[in-house]
């Protein structure tokens, strides 16, 4: 049930990305919405990565970091962008610490976690 709901999200995430960054040429305001842009994309293909298999603890935490830092993040970008407000105070921060524990997980499940193709090296 992660697995497919974390590929959806990441497509969700991908797409929104594309779109922000042609919202950031055209649409302006590229200080906000080029940085949203490109979490918006990078954790798409993360999350795409971490579902690969039937995530543990650590991939699970990572997909649920992920997910929530991009929409604290990129949800605030977006709306200080285009509403002149934040979604709540510290929502930004908040999401990029998220992310940051996302991505530190991610590399511990890697680690850590059961490899594939094991004794190929």
């Amino acid at each position: 049930m992660l697995t497919r709901a974390t590929q959806i999200f990441a497509g969700i995430a991908g797409a929104a990305g594309v779109a922000l960054a042609a919202a950031a040429t055209h649409a302006g305001n590229p200080e906000l919405l080029n940085p949203a842009a490109l979490v918006a994309l990078t954790q798409a293909a993360a999350l795409l990565l971490l579902s690969i298999r039937k995530p543990g603890l650590l991939r699970a935490l990572a997909i649920l970091c992920g997910v929530a830092g991009v929409v604290l993040f990129c949800g605030t970008m977006v709306t200080l962008a285009f509403l002149g407000w934040r979604l709540f105070p510290m929502s930004a921060p908040a999401g990029g610490i998220l992310l940051m524990l996302a991505w530190l997980m991610t590399g511990l499940a890697f680690a850590f976690g059961p490899r594939s193709g094991a004794g190929r090296e």
